[in-house]
């Protein structure tokens, strides 16, 4: 398969309602959406990096530097892409896993729709629908927060997920408990916010009984999540931590988790984070779909990597009305806590061109002349 070009739309998308975590608010959604054009086809994928490296050390303007000057020009340069061999072709550039990962699914996506098979097909999805939690911010208070949790029970969502920090943790849980009872699926995540002088309220958060704690310490630091996992109940989630199958394989070995959020643009794409299902599946530690407040464009590859066997957790795939008024493809519906899978072409899903207009800052494309 040849590229003709690369495409890069920046979009503006208001949030319904603002998403705090440990590391900030978002009101919006900056997006960056990528495009790969074949003389047959065109792939859309989505960059779900954020405005500013906060979160990590990728932004949106950073990874559309990269994706310009030095991922784009690799491919399009060559005769025939192997959408096998992409992770491989771009790995000439250290790091910048978010841009890797929107480059070769926008690619991927092209190829599939030429070759006329879905995403989760080609990734060896055997669901049709898949179950979906949602991720609950940081509120302004208790009563704030209990309105919003039952409004998504109400939903039907099947798992909360509580964002936490330091200060912020065993009072809304507990609160949370309380208010809904023992039988509600309950994890709460820290996004590395906490460290030895806050583990006391880690340990206190055992309990809850609660499904899990995700990613409490910093990324690097896999020897704290292995010392708290042999001090709770609780099971330890990685999510910061994981960025490639072998890093997976590793934590593990080391007692530091024993389940695992696969976020495909936090890998480098949805090949790596079908190697990370598999390294999970053999060592008997089940996964779920992270989510970064994607578009449906984004939604739609991850429920469908999200379809594959040890995905058998709740996922961080929530309906398009958790986030967004209008979206930019047809919106996801929840359906008594789950989504369908796409099985259309590719990603199963066409970017809306009104949706586009209205929401797009700037477009650019690249060529190979």
């Amino acid at each position: 398969m040849k590229l003709e070009a690369i495409e890069l739309h920046h979009l503006t998308i208001p949030l319904v309602s603002k998403f705090t975590t440990s590391f900030g608010t978002q009101h919006a959604r900056s997006v960056l959406l990528v495009k790969a054009v074949t003389s047959q086809a065109e792939g859309w994928a989505e960059c779900v990096s954020i405005i500013d490296p906060v979160y990590t050390s990728e932004h949106v303007d950073g990874a559309a530097l990269v994706i310009r000057q030095y991922l784009a020009p690799k491919l399009l340069g060559q005769e025939n892409v192997d959408v096998n061999r992409i992770g491989h072709d771009l790995a000439f550039v250290v790091g910048h896993r978010m841009a890797k990962a929107a480059v070769e699914t926008a690619v991927l996506d092209a190829f599939l729709r030429e070759s006329g098979m879905s995403l989760a097909t080609f990734l060896g999805g055997t669901r049709d629908e898949v179950a979906c939690g949602v991720s609950v911010g940081i509120a302004d208070s208790i009563d704030s927060l209990l309105s919003q949790v039952a409004g998504h029970l109400e939903s039907g969502y099947l798992r909360i997920k509580l964002k936490i920090r330091p200060g912020w943790d065993i009072e809304p849980v507990r609160a949370v408990r309380d208010a809904f009872g023992p039988h509600l699926l309950l994890s709460v995540d820290a996004n590395t916010s906490y460290d030895a002088s806050t583990l006391r309220s880690l340990i206190e958060l055992d309990e809850f009984d609660l499904l899990m704690i995700e990613q409490p310490f910093i990324a690097e630091d896999i020897d704290a999540h292995a010392r708290l996992a042999s001090r709770i109940k609780t099971a330890v989630c990685l999510d910061e931590s994981i960025v490639s199958a072998a890093n997976t394989a590793s934590a593990i070995a080391h007692g530091a988790c024993s389940i695992v959020n696969i976020k495909p643009g936090r890998v480098g794409g949805y090949l790596e984070s079908r190697r990370i299902h598999d390294v999970c599946a053999a060592m008997g530690v089940p996964v779920w779909c992270g989510g970064m407040l994607e578009t449906g464009v984004g939604r739609a590859a991850n429920v469908a990597l999200a379809s594959l066997p040890n995905f058998t957790l709740p996922n961080d795939t929530s309906a398009s009305a958790r986030y967004f008024e209008t979206d930019i493809t047809e919106p996801f519906e929840l359906r008594d806590g789950y989504l369908r899978v796409p099985t259309g072409p590719g990603i199963g899903v066409e970017v809306a061109a009104d949706a586009l207009a209205l929401y797009e800052v700037s477009s650019e494309i690249i060529t190979a002349d």
